[in-house]
């Protein structure tokens, strides 16, 4: 893969055209809900894709969402101060798993992969409603940005259990909207660092990322579209409905 193109010149076009459709689709989550760009594109590559390189494709469409995401919302200096353990942690939780695990050190990463997207659709189906009382903050962040850096070194998906810890924090829609922007931008970081210790992310891995950003932006836009004409619930619904059953198929299936 020595120029930008290589990557889906290696791949064909048959699978080229499937990182596409992902990215569309993936885009498309995100832009009704909010999140699971990441989530999507690492369930529907994964079935195609070694994980090492399904994560390195959604590196810069995830960084740039997740950034556009962070901006807006006004509320960024609080949650630092009130998120950072948490943050730190995760940062240093992808790298000590990149080191001891690793995304590409073999093929029991996609039955972790699955794993990880099938708990989080069955959190996000039967979502029980937790409440975290703020003194437990100071211990309880720290923990969960450790476990969500190990997960993310391994499987490529940060939302567990970074997304229920943050919703149990008792934030507005706007606080929760930029401090799921805030957790996946140092996910996504952190795990761009992990790749590109095990090789997993050269300039030509870089280059392929930044081609699927346009059908990202393009599924996020009709995402948004979307929105205001179907029942956002329903939609969720059906999303981790599906997020199960690839999460399933990964799992048993690898």
């Amino acid at each position: 893969m020595n120029t930008v193109l290589g990557f889906y010149q290696e791949i064909g076009p048959a699978l080229s055209l499937l990182v596409i459709i992902t990215f569309v689709l993936a885009g498309a989550v995100k832009g009704v809900i909010g999140l699971g760009l990441p989530t999507v594109a690492m369930g529907l590559l994964g079935l195609a894709l070694p994980p090492a390189q399904a994560a390195a494709l959604l590196i810069v469409p995830s960084t740039l969402t997740n950034l556009w995401q962070l901006a807006a919302g006004g509320h960024l200096r609080t949650l630092v101060q009130r998120l950072w353990p948490m943050l730190a942690l995760i940062f240093v939780g992808t790298l000590l798993g990149s080191v001891w695990l690793g995304i590409d050190s073999g093929a029991w990463a996609a039955h972790a992969l699955g794993a990880a997207l099938l708990a989080y659709a069955v959190y996000g189906l039967y979502h029980p409603g937790l409440h975290l009382a703020r003194r437990h903050e100071g211990w309880l962040g720290p923990l969960c940005g450790l476990v969500t850096g190990v997960i993310t070194a391994a499987t490529g998906v940060f939302v567990i259990p970074a997304v229920p810890y943050l919703q149990a924090l008792g934030l507005n829609r706007d606080q929760m909207v930029q401090a799921l922007g805030l957790s996946f931008t140092v996910s996504t970081l952190a795990l761009a660092v992990g790749l590109a210790g095990q090789g997993a992310l050269g300039s030509a891995a870089l280059g392929a990322s930044l081609l699927v950003l346009a059908p990202a932006l393009l599924g996020m836009l009709l995402g948004q579209w979307l929105r205001q004409r179907i029942s956002a619930a329903l939609f969720k619904r059906c999303f981790f409905i599906g997020l199960g059953l690839l999460g399933a198929h990964l799992l048993l299936n690898g």
